[in-house]
């Protein structure tokens, strides 16, 4: 089932592919997340292939400090992205900041589509916002679960609480198939968590 990290601590992955750069990189995403008041508490887990969830989601702000947060850990964060964005003379550029296109009109669906991509990278970390949008929801989408499951990927649980002003890398939740019970144990993890909107992020049980 789960297997939490220690929260003392914060340590970074162990490797960082971004070059001589690599370290300079992480000492801004550590100035800016300082700057605005948040600190990050978990280690980053072994996986190289992972559906991170990314909640709560509220707001346009939850990127930046998420991707901030990912150059921390030493991470290069990865987000699906319309295949329209890259379908230009710049799309290398969207690709290099992270999108992995997919394609609408194609025969497969978005799930399809990322387990592809999933089984070309040797490393992906495929950040997902569960709740689909950031108006008011109390549903979870069930792509983020089923991306995992098709790709064979674990879950990563990230929670970016405005309320205590932290991002906190919770740990690995291996699912198990059976996705109401799962659902069940990811959601308590965002117990208590609080979006920059606060009415629009809601935990509790129904």
């Amino acid at each position: 089932m789960t297997a939490t990290s220690p929260l003392a601590t914060k340590r970074p992955s162990p490797s960082d592919r971004r070059g001589p750069f690599g370290w300079l990189w992480r000492q801004f995403c550590a100035l800016y997340l300082g700057l605005g008041g948040w600190k990050v508490e978990g280690d980053w887990p072994a996986p190289h292939k992972a559906v991170l969830i990314a909640a709560p989601h509220t707001s346009n702000w939850d990127g930046m400090w998420m991707l901030a947060a990912a150059g921390f850990y030493r991470i290069k964060l990865r987000w699906i992205g319309k295949q329209a964005l890259v379908d230009h003379p710049f799309g290398w550029l969207i690709r290099w900041l992270g999108c992995v296109p997919v394609d609408r009109k194609a025969a497969r669906d978005m799930v399809d589509q990322m387990a592809v991509a999933f089984a070309q990278e040797d490393r992906l970390i495929l950040a997902v916002a569960p709740e689909g949008t950031r108006s008011a929801t109390r549903e979870w989408k069930s792509g983020f679960y089923r991306i995992a499951r098709r790709a064979d990927v674990p879950l990563i649980i990230s929670v970016l609480d405005y309320g205590a002003r932290t991002i906190r890398i919770a740990g690995i939740y291996e699912t198990t198939g059976d996705y109401e019970a799962d659902l069940a144990g990811v959601r308590a993890y965002y117990s208590g968590a609080k979006g920059r909107y606060a009415e629009k992020f809601d935990m509790t049980e129904r």
